[in-house]
């Protein structure tokens, strides 16, 4: 071969080799004979760095749930009607020895203390017209009582429906026999302060005889004292609650009239109470609480009166037939009705009728009971319906 063919091989050869020299310096790849470029060092990809471990957090246990406490019952009071109000009260209460006391009714007396919490009320004529109380307790115990006046038989008769203690200053010879033979139970517990006078006392701010007092404790210890004992007592009364006060009547009154003094009652709608007034007197109070004597139940009964030949024809008392039957007029939840009232013997209970012969039932409360000569004038004004 010529030397010129030779040479020129050997040019291509080492430009061929020049060119793949550079080409991989150029490609950062081996075989180059060139370091690689620090550009190919600084896009090295750094050694992967582990994660530090996670530490799972140790689990509280659930707390125990502390059982709700169960509440200890309140136990439903027990309770009973009384028998002479129909009003429910604890039983100890309805077992109580009813206890009846005389009440005086003239001016000088007023107003008188217990009214308003008495059980019955019973006024009737005592000295030729002039009416006297007397009040029969048992669900309230007044702290004072009075004024005390004296005895009549008649009252007698009513507090024996109960065997009630029977609290009196004296009386008319008559009922002072009466109380001697059957003042031991068989009637009556006979309760007079001249026995027992330490059970009474005089008040200073009213002149005699309209200031001897007593009260439900004093009263109390003297049932103790001579056997009256508490024991189960049945009603004589049928007793029902307020009627509704759309059915009650606006208005209406009752008057009946003594020699002495003149009564009227007038019928309060909303409290369905009769609001008691006495001559001279326009709102009759008790002295002892403030109130008003408002009854829920008035009852008037005609009955014969005549003059008591007990050798004192001075004193002008009088006699009843009180065993027997007569017309009544019985008032309750505004509506007056006309019936009868009837009692059978001294012991038994005076009971009351409607027209057709049926019990009449009252309303749960007070009673008020105005006993009236057959010809004393009764003035019955009906209420109005509400339309």
């Amino acid at each position: 071969m010529q030397r010129s063919a030779v040479v020129g091989v050997i040019g291509v050869v080492v430009a061929l080799a020049l060119a793949i020299g550079l080409t991989a310096t150029a490609l950062g790849l081996p075989g180059g004979g060139s370091k690689p470029s620090p550009v190919a060092q600084a896009t090295t990809a750094p050694t992967a760095t582990a994660a530090p471990a996670t530490t799972t957090p140790t689990a509280s246990p659930s707390p125990t749930p502390t059982p709700s406490p169960i509440p200890t019952p309140i136990p439903t009071p027990v309770t009973v009607a009384a028998p002479l109000t129909g009003e429910l009260v604890d039983p100890a209460i309805a077992r109580r020895h009813p206890f009846a006391v005389m009440i005086d009714d003239l001016s000088p007396a007023r107003p008188q203390s217990g009214l308003s919490q008495a059980d019955v009320v019973w006024q009737a004529p005592a000295e030729g017209g002039i009416p006297r109380y007397m009040a029969i307790f048992q669900t309230e115990l007044p702290k004072a009582i009075g004024p005390v006046r004296s005895s009549r038989y008649y009252y007698i008769t009513w507090a024996a429906e109960w065997r009630a203690l029977y609290a009196h200053a004296g009386g008319s010879p008559q009922a002072i026999d009466v109380l001697r033979r059957k003042g031991s139970g068989q009637y009556v517990y006979n309760a007079d302060e001249f026995r027992y006078s330490n059970s009474f006392h005089r008040v200073t701010n009213r002149f005699a005889p309209h200031n001897l007092y007593t009260s439900s404790s004093a009263l109390r210890k003297i049932a103790a004292r001579i056997g009256a004992k508490d024991k189960d007592y049945k009603p004589i009364w049928t007793f029902a609650p307020d009627a509704p006060l759309s059915a009650r009547p606006e208005g209406g009154s009752i008057q009946v009239k003594y020699l002495a003094n003149t009564i009227t009652y007038r019928y309060d709608r909303e409290s369905n109470t009769y609001r008691r007034s006495v001559t001279g007197e326009a709102k009759e109070k008790d002295a002892g609480t403030g109130k008003q004597i408002a009854p829920k139940n008035v009852i008037v009964m005609r009955m014969s009166f005549g003059a008591l030949n007990d050798g004192h024809p001075s004193k002008h008392r009088l006699e009843a037939k009180v065993v027997g039957s007569g017309k009544a007029w019985i008032a309750t939840n505004g509506k007056t009705i006309v019936g009868t009232w009837k009692k059978t013997s001294v012991t038994g209970p005076t009971r009351f009728f409607d027209k057709a012969g049926n019990p009449v039932t009252l309303t749960v409360g007070q009673t008020f009971i105005q006993v009236m000569q057959l010809t004393s004038p009764v003035a019955v004004v009906p209420g109005k319906a509400v339309p």
